[in-house]
């Protein structure tokens, strides 16, 4: 029940910011209308694939609002009034992450009703991918979680901005990471946002069986591990 309470505290404090969550939604439908306009002959801006990396590309939108949401509730002390309550680690970042969820829902269905729109084929492969995108989430909303558990409110949003530039350079919503050098495509391939699009972009396209086993173990063990060290850490910060 305190996990309940605390996640409903938490929905009125993203209802409180309206602006953060305009933007993290109309940004990313802004591009992918754009995009779509100049016709751009590269199968990366095919709306069956480019639509996948706006939804990746809106998700790292909610690893900054994410932190700077929990680096606020740190420095005004929230989170050492509420430490006296017996809720363990997992319990707040449930909290965190259920009223967050909400809002990745509202995302998806703007950008695929808007992909529609603009001419993209309806299918249960649409439902498919807002499940699957669901827990594609928790990677970037338990990396908000941890950013934010360690840093300042002003320092949480400088780098979860760095995690926005990350995903746009290496994820391969703009250009496909082959065509570019091999230790940058080192660096794509280590890092979990080019295993997120791929996953992604195989559900939306019924291509479930070219999902390779490298693209779910990156994204697999990078969640386990950054949610893991967002219970560890912020339970150890949130009495500091």
């Amino acid at each position: 029940m305190r996990t309940i309470n605390f996640a409903k505290r938490n929905f009125k404090e993203l209802v409180r910011d309206p602006l953060g969550m305009i933007f993290s939604i109309l940004l990313p439908l802004f591009l992918l209308f754009i995009f779509q306009q100049f016709k751009i002959p590269s199968e990366s801006f095919k709306l069956n694939n480019f639509t996948p990396g706006i939804i990746i590309f809106g998700f790292s939108f909610i690893t900054l609002f994410t932190s700077t949401l929990v680096s606020k509730d740190r420095e005004t002390s929230l989170l050492v009034r509420l430490g006296v309550s017996p809720m363990k680690g997992i319990d707040y970042i449930l909290g965190y992450i259920i009223p967050i969820l909400i809002l990745v829902i509202i995302q998806n269905i703007l950008f695929f009703i808007l992909a529609i729109i603009l001419g993209l084929e309806f299918s249960i492969y649409i439902i498919y991918s807002i499940l699957v995108s669901l827990l594609i989430s928790i990677l970037f909303i338990a990396l908000g979680i941890l950013i934010g558990s360690i840093f300042s409110n002003k320092s949480s949003s400088g780098i979860s901005s760095i995690v926005v530039q990350l995903v746009c350079f290496t994820s391969g919503m703009y250009f496909s990471t082959e065509m570019v050098g091999k230790g940058f495509k080192l660096i794509c391939n280590i890092l979990p946002f080019e295993s997120a699009l791929n996953i992604l972009k195989n559900v939306l396209n019924n291509s479930v069986n070219l999902i390779s086993l490298k693209d779910v173990l990156v994204f697999s063990i990078y969640t386990i591990v950054v949610f893991i060290l967002s219970i560890i850490v912020f339970k150890k910060k949130k009495l500091n």
